[in-house]
């Protein structure tokens, strides 16, 4: 037995795209933007404030800070008591009008971590943000 094709309802079925409503939208985009264009290039004077010039301000010298391997802590190079240095750092925090200092934590690789972390609780406390780590 044979195939048949099927019988004839009109028109075969389209296998092409039909791109008739594609370029409808797309000159409407286009009427569009070619309306919109002038709009957009309309310049509109603004008057900005103006401020005046800034003078600048000398950065605040580093503090060198060091600790040895038996916890000793050095500030700029002199022997400070444990007790001091929070006082040193609130000091050093607050005197600097050019902003903060920065503060230079050279650890030796034999010290206990302890005493970087007493360094560094002392250092946030006394609202000193400026803080690297420097290896000499």
């Amino acid at each position: 037995m044979a195939l048949r094709n099927p019988p004839d309802r009109g028109s075969p079925a389209m296998s092409e795209i039909n791109i008739i409503p594609l370029c409808d939208v797309l000159l409407v985009l286009l009427i569009i933007f070619m309306v919109t264009a002038p709009a957009l290039s309309h310049q509109i004077d603004v008057d900005l404030p103006q401020t005046a010039p800034i003078k600048p301000v000398n950065p605040p010298d580093p503090i060198d800070l060091s600790i040895d391997a038996s916890g000793q802590v050095f500030w700029n190079g002199s022997a400070t008591d444990g007790a001091a240095l929070p006082a040193l750092m609130r000091t050093a925090a607050s005197a600097s009008a050019g902003g903060q200092p920065l503060l230079k934590i050279d650890a030796s690789g034999d010290c206990d971590y302890q005493a970087v972390a007493k360094v560094l609780a002392a250092a946030r406390n006394a609202g000193l943000d400026n803080i690297g780590f420097v290896r000499k």
